[in-house]
């Protein structure tokens, strides 16, 4: 049982009590004890809810996002940073750049030899896609991820921002928080979609609360451009902190 159950008894438009009571969905500061009756208190309880609401909302925002998964082979966690490590669509693992290098060093493989499943490299980008299209078969949000990035620049399928979009979208319910900040891209820059700046910060947002990098920078920038410095300042830390070099320039000149 939360603390809004424990503490609020009460409808909040009729004053009766009970066991059916339902907290409002959005902020959970009243109940009521049907629509009829929250429809009726709506006009004195939306400033109060709408202020709630946000609040809930930013506290989800600025947490620390969660951490990514562990290197399958040094089992080191895996940085933030997509720079850091090496997606690989034969086996759908994510390997640190470390490990990657350290196997071709050793002289244990050649460079394109997957370190973790011993695969050889696409030799083509039309193997490259299969490959894919099989690791998408099992449900891999990754390889829908980078998939709809080949669609929607053309490298390995023809240009289609329609099935990009399909993918990414497939990829983001799967909890990929970098295919939010592709959706945020198209809607930015208007390819295959008319533009449209709340979506892409709306996205940006869902893409930073699941740990994108990239997509809690752009939100550092978005609320600097809005005037709102503060939230940029923290959209900012927080990706530094997770290794964003971009962040930290735009930190050291806010504070110059």
């Amino acid at each position: 049982m939360s603390a809004v159950d424990n503490i609020i008894s009460t409808c909040a438009a009729c004053g009766k009590g009970g066991d059916a009571l339902k907290a409002c969905a959005a902020c959970k500061l009243v109940k009521y004890c049907n629509a009829t009756c929250q429809k009726a208190h709506r006009p004195n309880h939306k400033k109060e809810c709408k202020k709630r609401t946000a609040e809930i909302f930013d506290e989800a925002l600025f947490k620390t996002p969660p951490p990514n998964e562990d290197c399958p082979i040094c089992c080191f966690r895996l940085s933030l940073s997509p720079s850091d490590s090496q997606y690989k669509v034969c086996c759908g693992k994510a390997i640190c750049n470390g490990c990657v290098y350290a196997d071709i060093i050793a002289g244990r493989s050649t460079e394109g030899i997957c370190p973790f499943c011993r695969a050889p490299a696409a030799t083509s980008l039309e193997e490259a896609f299969e490959k894919a299209e099989k690791r998408i078969e099992v449900g891999d949000a990754v390889a829908m991820d980078r998939l709809g990035f080949g669609y929607s620049t053309g490298q390995c399928a023809p240009q289609d921002y329609k099935k990009a979009l399909e993918l990414w979208h497939q990829s983001a319910k799967l909890g990929c928080a970098a295919s939010h900040g592709n959706i945020a891209s198209v809607y930015r820059k208007g390819e295959g979609v008319e533009k449209d700046m709340k979506k892409a910060k709306y996205h940006w947002e869902l893409g930073a609360m699941g740990g994108d990098v990239s997509a809690r920078h752009n939100l550092g920038f978005v609320e600097g451009k809005a005037g709102n410095m503060i939230r940029a300042m923290k959209h900012f830390m927080i990706s530094a902190g997770f290794g964003d070099d971009e962040s930290l320039k735009e930190i050291q000149h806010g504070f110059s």
